[in-house]
């Protein structure tokens, strides 16, 4: 039986629906209640929500011989893992944000807010911009509001949270999508069956298209 890990939210339950399409359903996982974990022996498949940050440790780690995690999570902790395919949903960008007014003065060094220090760094260490990187795990926009930073690195959907506080998108950094995660593992010893889903989602993202 395959362990599948789902991110919780909203895109976990876009997600769990292209495995459903892709003929691995269980139908419990749909019922309300508080489980965790959801099996379809028939199909060979067991699901379970995680926090989506965690997708990638239980794949990694082989809890999860498949899952989805953001391209994002997978830039910023580097899990070793096998990307399998980009879902082409959850899309969003990390961006680069500050006042509307902010202007970079390279004299000093730049105060970047965010909780994505690696992909914050590695993309101003490709500019030769000196930084300081303030290590925030929520509401990244309030710091260039109280002084903290002069920018944030943060992912930006829609970009309201952004405008209503007075911030605007400095530059994009990179696009952001739900990947298809494997264990390498397992990917060794289930690859007729990881393909097999693989295969399944591959046709719906090709719809897309």
């Amino acid at each position: 039986m395959l362990n599948i890990a789902l991110p919780k939210g909203r895109l976990g339950e876009k997600v769990y629906a292209m495995f459903a399409r892709a003929g691995f359903p269980c139908p419990g996982i749909l019922e309300e209640n508080r489980k965790l974990v959801f099996e379809n022996e028939e199909k060979g498949v067991r699901y379970f929500w995680v926090k989506p940050s965690d997708v990638a440790v239980y794949v990694e780690r082989g809890a999860a011989d498949v899952g989805v995690a953001g391209k994002d999570i997978l830039l910023e902790h580097v899990p070793d893992v096998y990307e399998l395919l980009d879902l082409k949903t959850g899309i969003c960008r990390m961006a680069v944000a500050g006042p509307k007014d902010f202007r970079d003065d390279p004299r000093r060094k730049l105060r970047v807010a965010t909780k994505f220090d690696r992909i914050a760094g590695e993309y101003y260490a490709s500019l030769g911009r000196d930084i300081d990187i303030i290590h925030l795990n929520g509401s990244i926009e309030l710091a260039p509001l109280l002084g903290l930073s002069d920018v944030i690195v943060d992912i930006v959907e829609t970009g309201t949270t952004l405008r209503e506080n007075g911030l605007a998108v400095i530059a994009e950094i990179l696009p952001i999508s739900a990947r298809l995660i494997t264990n390498k593992a397992s990917y060794e010893f289930c690859r007729a069956e990881i393909e097999a889903i693989r295969a399944g989602i591959l046709d719906q993202t090709e719809e897309k298209a």
